[in-house]
């Protein structure tokens, strides 16, 4: 099964710069989207169906043109709820859960605290709460892919400049500190595991030509359960897809 994640920093402008041409170069099993600042009545769907993709779930927020979650998938689900059960989080359209099998498939997109201290509050608190839910989840559903933008990069090597970045929200102690503990405590890595030594980055600022110079962030995870790790065959960034600031996450896995 092939299980691509992708931060689209707007689905309208992403299909606008190629999306639906590079989804049918492919042959993803299952496509989860983020930041899709749209809801589904905005955009047209028609292409994604064309290529056998049926819309699983749809998660907007509130705010027009603001956050949002996706999943398109070729395999059937058995079951999809749309948000966290966490008001403050579901009416800003942040996280989908779909049941495929033995699988399910929790796609989210983390709250980020550039915007300034109160929402860098937020961004903490989510990552608190979210982890109890995702604990309830696992008692009832322990094969768990948990994907999306973290918002978050881990280590030193996950960003082109961390002694200059060490105080930058997405790269705080704290921060890293809760991803330390998240793939300490049952979930993979699956990029890091397949590639323990590969530097690549799924984020650029639009600024100063950071793209360009591959001066980038990871901050896009595709977080196995540990039950599953036997089951990842391979992971990395596609970095050559350029319809966002974020490229997409490529899973493949047993």
């Amino acid at each position: 099964m092939q299980i691509v994640s992708y931060n689209v920093n707007g689905v309208r402008a992403a299909i606008k710069n190629g999306l639906v041409e590079w989804l049918a170069s492919h042959s993803f099993d299952i496509v989860c989207l983020q930041e899709v600042k749209a809801t589904p009545d905005q955009v047209d769907l028609a292409p994604f169906f064309e290529l056998g993709y049926e819309l699983v779930g749809w998660a907007a927020a509130e705010k027009k043109g603001y956050s949002g979650v996706a999943i398109f998938s070729k395999v059937p689900a058995q079951k999809v709820e749309t948000g966290c059960g966490i008001g403050m989080y579901d009416c800003e359209g942040r996280v989908i859960r779909a049941d495929f099998g033995d699988l399910t498939i929790v796609n989210t997109y983390f709250p980020s605290g550039t915007s300034g201290d109160a929402r860098q509050r937020v961004k903490m608190q989510f990552l608190v709460d979210y982890q109890s839910w995702i604990d309830e989840l696992r008692k009832q559903r322990p094969n768990l892919i948990v994907l999306g933008d973290y918002n978050i990069a881990h280590q030193e090597i996950d960003l082109h400049d961390p002694k200059s970045n060490k105080n930058t929200t997405g790269f705080l102690p704290e921060e890293r500190a809760w991803l330390t503990q998240w793939f300490g405590g049952g979930f993979t890595d699956a990029f890091r595991f397949k590639n323990p030594d590969l530097t690549q980055y799924s984020w650029w600022s639009y600024r100063a030509g950071a793209r360009a110079n591959n001066k980038g962030w990871r901050i896009d995870y595709q977080s196995v359960s540990k039950s599953m790790e036997s089951r990842i065959v391979a992971c990395h960034q596609m970095n050559d897809a350029v319809h966002s600031d974020h490229c997409p996450v490529w899973l493949e896995i047993e």
